[in-house]
């Protein structure tokens, strides 16, 4: 019998959260984050739900990604569409979710090698 670890084919792997941190890579982050399937997680510069702006959201169009998993924090919040209308036009999949559902749905997508892209609202 063969055994095999199963790891994501993009790289970035969360592998933890709580309401205070996420762990990507085995590193947590106490600050919002963008975690996109492959290449460099960044810091997300919003802090509170209440603070998200256009511009939050145009961020995530550089990346490239298929599909946006946003985790709205500890409870499910959505965003006003005029926030996101820039990922539409671009034909970008949006998805919102509670932080924890988020982080499970970003996972799921990575190991099928989907170009997800994770944007974790961790308030302060």
């Amino acid at each position: 019998m063969k055994f095999q670890l199963d790891e994501p084919q993009g790289g970035n792997s969360i592998s933890r959260h709580d309401a205070q941190s996420i762990w990507v890579n085995g590193r947590p982050h106490t600050a919002s984050v963008l975690v996109p399937w492959r290449g460099e997680v960044a810091a997300w510069p919003p802090s509170r739900f209440e603070e998200l702006q256009p511009a939050h959201f145009e961020a995530m169009l550089a990346l490239r990604p298929e599909l946006v998993v946003f985790g709205s924090g500890a409870r499910l919040r959505f965003p006003r569409p005029e926030l996101w209308r820039g990922l539409v036009a671009a034909r970008i999949g949006f998805e919102v979710m509670d932080i924890a559902a988020a982080c499970r749905t970003y996972t799921v997508l990575a190991s099928e090698g989907r170009n997800v892209l994770a944007a974790l609202l961790i308030e302060r």
